[in-house]
């Protein structure tokens, strides 16, 4: 018997980071951890960031999201994201080099020193580390 499929696109404002048909997506959904068979009931969802994982053909893969919305319906989930990126598109030495910048920034908005913003620095570090956590998947 064969595995059920849909349609799985993921958007950002610069492109189309994937359009596949895939068994299985787990997204990280603003109340939780989502995830998605075929035959879901239509859902309209915002998303956080972190990795949103597929299975295709029995792999699983994994891309990174930044925040957006997810939407099931019609044999086909869509993920309109802010950004996102697949494990061979992460720079490690530049995710690094940001993940050292967010936390020095983190550091001087709890001292005071800084005009930082506190929500934009850890912002920064979650998405650094994100990347980092999702490049060692390939």
């Amino acid at each position: 018997m064969a595995n059920k499929t849909y349609r799985l696109e993921v958007v950002t404002p610069e492109r189309l980071v994937l359009s596949d048909d895939v068994e299985f997506t787990s997204a990280p959904g603003a109340e939780g951890s989502i995830g998605i068979l075929a035959d879901h009931a239509p859902l309209l969802t915002a998303l956080q960031i972190g990795v949103l994982e597929y299975t295709k053909d029995g792999q699983n893969q994994k891309l990174t999201v930044t925040g957006g919305f997810l939407e099931v319906g019609d044999g086909k989930v869509t993920v309109l994201s802010n950004a996102s990126e697949r494990p061979v598109e992460i720079d490690i030495s530049r995710a690094e080099a940001a993940r050292r910048r967010a936390e020095a920034r983190i550091e001087e908005a709890k001292r005071g020193t800084e005009d930082a913003d506190l929500a934009r620095a850890e912002f920064a570090l979650k998405r650094a580390l994100l990347r980092i956590d999702v490049s060692k998947f390939d």
